[in-house]
C-alpha cells in the first residue's frame, strides 16, 4: 500500500478542476501519440507504394524500414489504454508525467517519461520517510482517454504548494478491486515498493521470486520483462527474451500484458511447444512423465546416439562390376577421425562417409589397376552410388532424427534397456513403452529437444550450405546498411547490424523473435519461467541450453507444487546446474485473495504437510464473509446453483474440479469450451486453473483433489484463485483444516 497518504475530502470545484486540469494535460500527450502514430502510418504507406522492383539494395532498404514503422504502429497501438498514469510534483518545481512509454512533443521537449526510465523510479519507490525529491505523487485513473479520477500521496508536507488539495482513496485498492475481464491486467500504474525492487534488478544471473498465491509474481516476471528490454535494448533486441508458461490458457490470459507496456517481440511459449515443428498430441500418466523428467536421460539418449555408430563385420559391397570389401578396422578409423573434431552426430557423419568413401574408391583403383589422379572424383562418386555402400555406410553411422531416436526406444525395449543400463527400473522400462507411432507427449518433447541437440542439423550438409549462403548474405547487407546510415538515411534509429537483421530476398524481414521462434537452437538472452516449480530436471537442461548468459528470472511457490517432477526447494532444481550461483527475492503481500480464503488454504495446506507449510503472507484484502460451505447430495444442482449466484454478484466465474470429474461437469452445465477465460463460465482442473485469477470459484469435491499423489499442492492452487469470493461444494468430508471457515 502506499505510505503517509493524506486524504482529506476535495471540495467538488476544486477536485473538477483538477480532473479538467490533468485531462487537458492526457490529451495533449494523446495528440502527439496520434500525429506519431499518422507520421508512422503514412511512411509505412510510402515505403510500400515503392512497391518490390528495383535493386536488391533498394528493396532490402525498403523491408527494413516497413519492418521499423510496422513496430513502432504497433507499440504505439499496444499503448493506447492508460497510456498516462502518474504524475511527480518535485521538491525544485518540476513537475513530471510518468507513463507506458517515452513521449515527447514536437521540439524533443518530454511530455510523457517511460515507467522504467531511471527518472520514474521514484513513482514506485519514494516514500514520506524517504522522498527522493518529490512532494506529491499523484495517481490519474483513467477509462479510454478520460482522466475519471485522481488520487494523491503527500510524500513532503513542508514543500506542498498552499491551496493544493488532495484527492484518493487508494490507487491500488480501486484496482484490485476491479472486476476481471478474462485476461489479465498490468500493474504498472500500481507497481509496489518490493515488486519494483525486483522489476528493476539487475538482467545478470539467475533471480528466483519467490511468493505465495497474489503476491503478483506472474505480473512482476512481465513487468520485469518489460524493463530489461527498456534497460538493455542493444543486447536483448538482437537476442531476444523468452516466455515460458505453465499452459496455452495461461499464455492467452496474459497475452495482452507485453504490448500494453510497450514489448511487442518475446516468444511466448509453454515447454510442450519447445522444439519447433514437434507437436504434443498425446497424454500419459503422472507417473510415466516423471520418470521422463529426471536427469538420467540425458546419459541414456546419449548413449542411444552413441550406439547408431558402429562398426559391422567384413562384408563385401558390390559397385559396378567390382566387389569391395569394407573392414572393420577402416570403419574405427572413420569413427575415430569423425568423433576428434567433436561435432555433433549428424555433422561428424560427413566426415566419416568422407573418410570411407576414400578409403574404398581407393580399393576400387587398385582392383582397375589404378587410375589417373584427375580420375578419382568420378571413382568416389561412383562408389558414392553403390546401394551397397550407402547401406553399409549408414549401418555404421546412421543419419539420425531427433523425433525417430525418441519413438525407437520407447517402442523397442532391448534398445532402451541397452542404453539405460540399469539407469532405470525394470518397472520404468516397463512403464515407459509405447509403440513407434504413438503421439509425442509434452515430456517427450523434452527428450527430442535433448537428442536434438546431440545429433544436429537432420541434414547438415544442406543446413551447412545454407549458413554459409546466409552468412555472405549478411556480411553483404551489413555492408549496405552501413552505407545507407552514412547518407543519413537511418536518421540514427538503428545500428547497421540491426538494420540488416531486418533485410531480406522479398518481403519484410522477420524479426527477432519470429527468427528465435523457428530455430530450435536459438540462444535468448533473457529467459522467464513462471510456475517454475513445476520443472523437472529435464526441462532445466532445455532451457539452460537456451540461456547461456544465465540470465534467468525464475517465477513461482514452492508450496503450490502439483506435478510429481517438481520441486519443494528450489536448490533441489537449481544447485546442481548452476552449481549455487543463483539469488532469491520474495514477495510477502498478497494483493489478490481476502484474508479469510487465504487463512483458511493455508490451514489447508498445513495440515496436509505440517512439516512444511506454506510460506506467509500478508493479505491486503480483509472481506471475512469470503468463504461459503456447501455440503450436498446433488453436486450439479449445487454447482448451478452457486454459479447463479455468483453471475448476480457480478465478474469472472470459475468452476474447479477434479480431473475425472471436469468434463463430464462442464457438458452437464452446457459448455462446450471449456477454457475460454473471457467467457462466462469455465470450468478447469487444478492444473489447468495454475496461474490463473477470477472473482469467484466454485470448488468442487476437495477431498478428491486432496487424494491425489499431488494433491496438497493442487488443493492449494485451488482455493488461492478467487479474488472475491470461494464457494466449496462436497458430498465427501472435508480434508482438515476446512472446520476453521
Amino acid at each position: 500500500m502506499p505510505e503517509d497518504r493524506s486524504s482529506a475530502p476535495i471540495p467538488a470545484p476544486a477536485l473538477e478542476e483538477a480532473l479538467q486540469h490533468e485531462q487537458r494535460y492526457v490529451d495533449t500527450v494523446y495528440d502527439r501519440v496520434d500525429h506519431l502514430r499518422r507520421d508512422a502510418e503514412n511512411r509505412l504507406r510510402g515505403v510500400r507504394r515503392a512497391g518490390a522492383s528495383g535493386t536488391h539494395q533498394s528493396r532490402s532498404e525498403r523491408d527494413a524500414f516497413a519492418t521499423l514503422y510496422t513496430d513502432r504502429l504497433a507499440q504505439l497501438n499496444g499503448v493506447e489504454e492508460r497510456l498516462v498514469f502518474g504524475r511527480l510534483d518535485l521538491d525544485d518545481g518540476a513537475r513530471r508525467y510518468v507513463g507506458r512509454i517515452g513521449v515527447s512533443d514536437a521540439d524533443q521537449v518530454p511530455l510523457l517519461t517511460d515507467w522504467r526510465a531511471p527518472a520514474a523510479r521514484a513513482f514506485y519507490q519514494a516514500t514520506a520517510a524517504s522522498p527522493d525529491g518529490v512532494v506529491l505523487r499523484r495517481h490519474l485513473q483513467t477509462r479510454g482517454r478520460e482522466v475519471v479520477a485522481i488520487e494523491d500521496d503527500l510524500l513532503d508536507a513542508d514543500a506542498l504548494t498552499d491551496g493544493v488539495h488532495l484527492q484518493g482513496e487508494g490507487a491500488l485498492m480501486s484496482a484490485l478491486l476491479e472486476r476481471r475481464t478474462g485476461q489479465m491486467s498490468d500493474i504498472v500504474a500500481t507497481i509496489q515498493s518490493e515488486q519494483d525492487a525486483i522489476i528493476r534488478s539487475p538482467a545478470d544471473g539467475v533471480l528466483v521470486v519467490q511468493g505465495g498465491p497474489g503476491t503478483g509474481k506472474t505480473a512482476v516476471a512481465l513487468h520485469r520483462a518489460a524493463y530489461l528490454l527498456y534497460a538493455n535494448r542493444e543486447v536483448l533486441e538482437r537476442a531476444g527474451v523468452l516466455l515460458i508458461g505453465p499452459s496455452r490458457v495461461f499464455l492467452k490470459y496474459i497475452e495482452a500484458v507485453l504490448p500494453s507496456l510497450g514489448e511487442s517481440g518475446v516468444v511466448s511459449l509453454t515447454l510442450a511447444d519447445l522444439v519447433p515443428d514437434v507437436t504434443a498430441t498425446g497424454t500419459e500418466p503422472d507417473e510415466v512423465a516423471t520418470i521422463k523428467g529426471r536427469a538420467v536421460w540425458a546419459r541414456i539418449l546419449a548413449r542411444a546416439v552413441r550406439n547408431k555408430e558402429r562398426v559391422l563385420p567384413p562384408r563385401d559391397l558390390e559397385v559396378g562390376n567390382v566387389t569391395l570389401r569394407l573392414l572393420p578396422g577402416d570403419v574405427r578409423e572413420g569413427h575415430t577421425r569423425a568423433r576428434r573434431a567433436h561435432r555433433t552426430h549428424n555433422e561428424a557423419r560427413a566426415t566419416f562417409v568422407r573418410h570411407m568413401l576414400t578409403v574404398l574408391a581407393r580399393q576400387y583403383a587398385d582392383e582397375l589397376g589404378g587410375v589417373d589422379a584427375d580420375e578419382r572424383a568420378d571413382l568416389i562418386e561412383e562408389v558414392r552410388s553403390s546401394r551397397d555402400v550407402r547401406v553399409a555406410l549408414n549401418l555404421c553411422w546412421m543419419p539420425l532424427t531427433a523425433v525417430g531416436v525418441v519413438s525407437e526406444l520407447f517402442a523397442k525395449p532391448h534398445k532402451l534397456a541397452d542404453a539405460a543400463r540399469g539407469a532405470l527400473s525394470r518397472a520404468e522400462l516397463a512403464a515407459v513403452q509405447r509403440p513407434a507411432d504413438a503421439p509425442l507427449t509434452p515430456a517427450d518433447v523434452l527428450l527430442v529437444d535433448e537428442v536434438a541437440e546431440l545429433i544436429g542439423p537432420e541434414d547438415a550438409a544442406e543446413r551447412g550450405r545454407a549458413r554459409a549462403e546466409a552468412d555472405a548474405r549478411r556480411r553483404s547487407e551489413i555492408e549496405y546498411a552501413q552505407q545507407v546510415l552514412g547518407e543519413g538515411l537511418g536518421g540514427g534509429i538503428v545500428s547497421a547490424e540491426q538494420l540488416a537483421s531486418r533485410f531480406a530476398e522479398s518481403g519484410p524481414a522477420l524479426t527477432t523473435a519470429e527468427r528465435a521462434l523457428a530455430d530450435r537452437a536459438w540462444t535468448y538472452g533473457h529467459v522467464v519461467v513462471d510456475e517454475a516449480q513445476e520443472l523437472s530436471e529435464m526441462a532445466w537442461r532445455a532451457l539452460l541450453r537456451r540461456n547461456p548468459r544465465r540470465s534467468m528470472t525464475v517465477v513461482g511457490d514452492v508450496a503450490q507444487t502439483s506435478a510429481r517432477a517438481g520441486v519443494r526447494r528450489w536448490a533441489d532444481a537449481l544447485d546442481g546446474p548452476l552449481k549455487g550461483d543463483w539469488r532469491v527475492a520474495e514477495l510477502t503481500v498478497n494483493y489478490r485473495t481476502p484474508r479469510s480464503v487465504m487463512d483458511l488454504a493455508t490451514a489447508v495446506a498445513t495440515a496436509a504437510d505440517p512439516e512444511r507449510p506454506p510460506s506467509p503472507v500478508q493479505s491486503a484484502r480483509d472481506e471475512p464473509e469470503a468463504v461459503t460451505l456447501l455440503p450436498t447430495h446433488d453436486v450439479l444442482e449445487t454447482v448451478r446453483a452457486a454459479v447463479e449466484r455468483a453471475r448476480e454478484r457480478g465478474g469472472t466465474v470459475a468452476v474447479v474440479a477434479p480431473r475425472e470429474q471436469r468434463a463430464q461437469l462442464a457438458a452437464d452445465l452446457g459448455l462446450r469450451g471449456s477454457s475460454d477465460l473471457t467467457a462466462p463460465l469455465v470450468v478447469l482442473d487444478p492444473a489447468g486453473v495454475k496461474g490463473l485469477e477470477f472473482d469467484h470459484v466454485i470448488l468442487v469435491e476437495p477431498a478428491a483433489i486432496a487424494a491425489q499423489a499431488t494433491g496438497a499442492g493442487d488443493l492449494y492452487v485451488a482455493m488461492t484463485r478467487p479474488t472475491r469470493h470461494l464457494d466449496v461444494v462436497h458430498t465427501q468430508p472435508l480434508p482438515a483444516g476446512f472446520e476453521r471457515a
